[in-house]
């Protein structure tokens, strides 16, 4: 049953995993002031829930998400500088805050993910993408710039992407954002549930706190050089292994048994 405290999400709970939706389709759930300050508060929330182990991300309507709305775009223009500062550390920490989640975040996306849409594409951790799905960093076609999502949208893509998609605003298809690591598998529109359940299966049959630790340590290493990155990914190793999760699926390798979060 979908949740009624927020606006602009539904949100649906099915055991482990939840079913979480943009819902503005009258504006292809474009980002205002309130869906951001909504998944804001989702994700602190989520974050909090230790018995939540994958999250899917879809947009209702025809698209996943078109980024920012045009009315709330228009009432920028009047702010000041610090106010427009404002605004930018509201939407970087909800970013932020997504992509911090111990858990698995599966992106189901269709349509338009344009502009912060396709920075929320980056920030999940697996997207599947229907065939017809459009994706683009366009911020520089309205005269700004693709700031907010960068860091996670260059660590997905690389540089060199980067520096060819911001600067000129193309929109890119589901294959070419397969090519370039922004999505991980293109399929039918039929196909596309069947698809997002198998991935969410695969996420439940691996042990959470694994998972958990290996999203932390991917933000971590993702900003080391070499040297500090062999004491950081040593310890890291070190303390899944000698911990409860960690001994019990060794244990339950080595045994020819199901794990306890598999039983």
């Amino acid at each position: 049953m979908a949740e009624t405290r927020f606006r602009h999400l539904d949100v649906r709970r099915e055991d482990a995993v939840e079913y979480l939706t943009l819902n503005r389709p009258e504006v292809r759930n474009a980002f205002n002031a309130e869906l951001i300050a909504e998944l804001t508060a989702w994700a602190a929330a989520a974050r909090e829930d230790a018995g939540l182990r994958a999250v899917v991300l879809g947009g209702a309507g025809a698209s996943f998400c078109a980024g920012a709305d045009v009315a709330w775009m228009a009432g920028t223009v009047a702010l000041g500088e610090a106010e427009n500062i404002r605004d930018a550390e509201a939407m970087s920490r909800m970013f932020d805050a997504i992509d911090a989640l111990p858990c698995v975040v599966v992106g189901r996306v269709h349509g338009a993910a344009l502009g912060g849409g396709t920075g929320l594409a980056a920030v999940c951790d697996v997207v599947v993408a229907s065939a017809g799905a459009v994706f683009g960093f366009t911020e520089v076609r309205l005269g700004i710039i693709p700031a907010v999502i960068s860091p996670f949208a260059v660590a997905k893509i690389g540089v060199s992407a980067a520096r060819e998609l911001f600067l000129t605003g193309a929109r890119l298809t589901a294959d070419r954002a397969r090519e370039l690591g922004l999505v991980h598998h293109v399929v039918k529109d039929d196909d596309l549930d069947a698809t997002v359940d198998a991935i969410v299966k695969d996420v439940l049959a691996s042990a959470p706190g694994a998972i958990a630790r290996a999203k932390a340590l991917i933000r971590e290493v993702a900003w080391h050089t070499p040297g500090p990155v062999r004491e950081l990914t040593a310890r890291a190793i070190a303390a899944q292994r000698v911990s409860p999760e960690g001994q019990a699926g060794l244990r339950a390798f080595l045994e020819k048994g199901l794990p306890p979060w598999r039983s």
